[in-house]
């Protein structure tokens, strides 16, 4: 069982960049993907972000591409979310997440997540 504490959401500006953090509780074995997902009013949740656990390489859905960056310190057992240049459309709830399945296009729905951190992103 993995558990996933987020922190480091709030409001900002647009243009105003924002860190999130989450810490990782349990076993991960089995765990291939550790990201980000984030879910907007009225919207369906998506994955924004991800990366294998121990490894390099990174994966960003295109609507935060060259703005987001995601990595890791596994000494910290923790997970960041640098986000930079934000915009209101990044308004969200963001959820720390894990899933058994390879990052790949992010397109699937994480099996674990945390209980979330609002950013809410004013123009």
């Amino acid at each position: 069982q993995v558990q996933l504490v987020e922190s480091g959401g709030g409001s900002v500006q647009a243009g105003g960049s924002l860190r999130l953090s989450c810490v990782v509780f349990g076993n991960t074995y089995g765990i291939h993907c550790m990201g980000w997902a984030r879910q907007a009013p009225g919207k369906r949740r998506e994955g924004v972000a991800g990366l294998f656990p121990g490894g390099v390489s990174t994966y960003y859905a295109d609507s935060v591409k060259g703005r987001f960056t995601i990595s890791q310190d596994n000494a910290k057992n923790t997970l960041y979310l640098e986000m930079n240049n934000l915009s209101p459309e990044d308004t969200a709830m963001y959820f720390c997440a894990a899933d058994g399945r390879f990052c790949g296009d992010l397109s699937f729905d994480f099996a674990y997540r945390g209980q979330g951190t609002q950013v809410t992103v004013s123009s």
